[in-house]
């Protein structure tokens, strides 16, 4: 806002003020004994020194999430393990993460994110490890590889809480920041199954798990080496784990506009996200091959970079609200899929999809990440992947029954519904409509 002009300065002949001007006011001294917005080195830029460090760790360790599900098929199956043993594999993966990322959005509270995310890659690179020399040595009892799956689980659970807040610490443009990380993941995405599908061909289950523990090295290295000013609240006085954990959930209930979305997601996670990525596998895989399916998921991830340049040119004064208008982009994918259309149309409708998701996944997290108090943060972060996780995972399990059922076009013609009527709630809920966007314009 402009100040008013004072009443000397409207007087023409009002004596010239020959003053030497005033200095400029200096920074806060946290500010400028951390060289700018993002720490020692940093700079008002988005790519200052931190965030540099902070992107290659989440683009590494993306990369290396991407070739879990190849190495554990190909290890397994490659053993003579039965086709079970995979899913039974990923579940003691994603069951882990689910279950203890509340208590790691805790812990990155009381610990800082940033130590809880060394932790958390340590973890997984002993987990890797390990799977990487009992792949390696020959066939190891399935115990031993859900035990460690479980370990890459608990590990993932400790890191991603403190994702979120990381992001507003490194940079000053959170939702460029957001951009920037979602075409990374996106390219990560495509690229991680990819290598490790080679690897496996050159060489063997182990090598790629080897791979994927370099990754948690180098993440673990590249977190080490940012150097984050002290937030406020980093050295506030904690009560109990039980206390913080009930702090986290009343501040979760103060935000409507918050559990308002969460709790609408869960419902799209079980009954639109859930079906929509076994279903997709089956019917195309069937009628076009395998080779067709792992063109659409290439596709798809293109059109995840497709959105996040969208979202990086883009600033909508109601992010949510600007979210849910493309999200109906997801239906049209689902409708192609049930009609049966040909695989060209199908491509089209993974690009909109890819493209939507990911450009309303921009506006969620550079939503929450600007409107939530730093000091909760990183647990009511932990509510929403929990959430997620959980109804995601629920609605593949149930998927194939259900498409048994009553048939999987079905199935699908229901989630498209379900997926606008998704829409319509996000855009007639008043505080998240009118939710209004924080940060640089």
């Amino acid at each position: 806002m402009m100040e008013k002009p004072t009443e000397t300065a409207s007087i023409p002949d009002a004596p010239r003020d020959t003053r030497t001007p005033p200095l400029p006011p200096l920074p806060p001294l946290d500010l400028a004994l951390s060289g700018g917005p993002g720490g020692p080195g940093g700079s008002g830029g988005l790519w200052n020194r931190n965030f540099r460090y902070f992107f290659v760790a989440r683009t590494v360790a993306l990369f290396g999430d991407g070739m879990i599900p190849v190495a554990l098929t190909a290890g397994l199956l490659g053993a003579g393990r039965p086709a079970s043993s995979v899913g039974f594999a990923l579940a003691a993966w994603m069951g882990p993460l689910a279950v203890f990322v509340l208590f790691g959005g805790v812990l990155a509270d009381r610990f800082t994110p940033r130590r809880m995310m060394i932790i958390a890659d340590a973890l997984r690179l002993v987990g890797a490890s390990v799977l990487a020399v009992t792949f390696a040595l020959g066939n190891p009892p399935l115990w031993s590889v859900y035990v460690l799956s479980s370990v890459a689980g608990v590990g993932a659970a400790l890191f991603q809480p403190g994702v979120a807040s990381t992001v507003t610490r490194v940079s000053t443009d959170v939702q460029r920041a957001n951009a920037v990380l979602r075409v990374a993941e996106a390219l990560m995405t495509m690229a991680g199954p990819a290598f490790a599908g080679v690897l496996v061909g050159l060489a063997s289950a182990g090598a790629v798990y080897a791979a994927n523990a370099a990754t948690f090295a180098v993440s673990g290295a590249c977190l080490f080496l940012m150097r984050l000013a002290p937030a406020p609240h980093d050295d506030a006085v904690r009560g109990t784990f039980t206390a913080e954990l009930a702090d986290g959930w009343r501040e979760f209930r103060a935000r409507s506009w918050l559990w308002g979305v969460i709790a609408v997601w869960t419902v799209y996670g079980f009954a639109v996200l859930g079906p929509m990525l076994p279903l997709t596998a089956v019917l195309v895989t069937q009628e076009h091959g395998s080779g067709a399916y792992g063109m659409l998921m290439a596709v798809n991830g293109a059109g995840s970079v497709v959105g996040g340049l969208m979202a990086l040119r883009l600033r909508p004064s109601h992010p949510l609200a600007a979210g849910a208008v493309a999200l109906p982009l997801v239906a049209v994918s689902l409708i192609v899929l049930a009609l049966g259309m040909p695989l060209p149309v199908l491509a089209a409708g993974q690009l909109l999809a890819g493209a939507a998701a990911a450009f309303w996944l921009v506006m969620w997290s550079t939503t929450v990440q600007t409107h939530v108090p730093p000091e909760a943060l990183n647990r009511l972060h932990a509510y929403d992947v929990a959430g997620s996780l959980l109804m995601v995972a629920a609605g593949r399990a149930l998927a194939g029954p259900v498409a048994e059922a009553v048939g999987a076009p079905e199935l699908l013609v229901a989630a498209a519904v379900i997926n606008m009527g998704v829409v319509a709630v996000l855009l007639v809920a008043r505080p998240i409509r009118q939710l209004k966007r924080m940060g640089p314009a």
